[in-house]
């Protein structure tokens, strides 16, 4: 696995995040100011700590089609798309962002999942002709705000599949650009906090954080982006197709609007209770510059959307992402 350690890291006033996102920075310094430099499209993010995989080879897109939860086998180069690879119980166990140029396949996931996700395609690859590796010591991620300055980098860039009216401040592109000239590519930049207060404001779920070892994507409402209904058999189809059929998911996504009179954000994992039972934990929470703290929580599907919840002692009240 590369280990990084971006040069951005050098610039002054640069805070180094903590883990997951070790090997960028958290903040330069203003994190605020950072945020509406990156709403308003001033700024962009350095993402270089997401590993970038590679997938090359005549079958890959019908390869990659048998076995993540997207229909890939006709996909127009240069088309993002999200897909997920799934457990046999239909559990989340990696989440894509893969471009096609044409000739090759490019993915994003999330730090620390490279080695699991490249050791499992390698396993499934049989006698086709594909080739995986991971080019996270060539290539890095940047995060280009819509409206931003372009980045110099490959010609394709991956989009979140929603709408730019759905995902409001947060609607931009991730570039690949050499890792030799990360540095020299990127103007005015904005740290991954703010890049997750804005992720978390347009209700935008992220792996690790949003999920544990048994989420399934419709408690993330990641049905329509990221799982194609009516493709062939693929890893964990069984329980997509039950639960979208026959039943409701026993959890569900929502929103939290935390009590900004309190000092401390829950963490990730902090217990969400009512009246002091537990019905969930706190996904991911930051400071808004707007909206004050702000977080995603997962909760039982039955919670009362207008009920005051305690996320990790901290007073939130709940905005619906997910039905129940």
């Amino acid at each position: 696995m590369y280990a990084v350690s971006s040069p951005l890291l050098s610039r002054p006033g640069a805070v180094p995040a903590e883990p997951p996102d070790e090997g960028v920075a958290a903040h330069y310094g203003d994190p605020y100011r950072e945020q509406r430099a990156l709403a308003e499209g001033r700024a962009s993010v350095d993402l270089s700590h997401r590993p970038v995989i590679r997938v090359s080879g005549s079958d890959r897109l019908s390869w990659l089609h048998s076995l993540t939860t997207q229909h890939l086998t006709d996909l127009a180069p240069r088309t993002p798309v999200q897909a997920l690879v799934l457990s046999p119980h239909g559990h989340i166990e990696h989440d894509l962002h893969l471009v096609d140029d044409g000739q090759t396949a490019w993915i994003t996931v999330e730090p620390g999942t490279a080695t699991d996700l490249v050791a499992f395609l390698d396993k499934m690859r049989f006698m086709l002709r594909v080739e995986v590796a991971d080019v996270s010591a060539e290539w890095a991620g940047v995060w280009v705000p819509a409206g931003g300055a372009d980045v110099p980098g490959k010609e394709h860039a991956w989009r979140h599949p929603r709408t730019a009216e759905e995902l409001g401040e947060y609607a931009g592109r991730e570039v690949l650009v050499p890792r030799a000239r990360l540095a020299d590519a990127l103007g005015p930049v904005a740290g991954v906090w703010a890049h997750e207060a804005l992720r978390i404001a347009a209700h935008v779920p992220r792996h690790g954080f949003e999920t544990d070892h048994r989420t399934i994507p419709h408690e993330l409402g990641l049905l329509a982006p990221a799982v194609h209904l009516n493709k062939g058999c693929y890893r964990g189809q069984e329980t997509v197709a039950r639960v979208h059929n026959l039943g409701r998911p026993p959890r569900r996504m929502v929103f939290l609007h935390l009590d900004g009179s309190m000092l401390d954000l829950p963490g990730h994992g902090a217990e969400i209770t009512l009246e002091g039972r537990a019905v969930g934990y706190v996904g991911s929470a930051a400071w808004h510059y707007e909206l004050g703290p702000i977080g995603l929580g997962i909760i039982k599907r039955n919670t009362a959307n207008d009920a005051t919840l305690l996320a990790g002692g901290v007073p939130a009240a709940v905005e619906v992402v997910v039905e129940a």
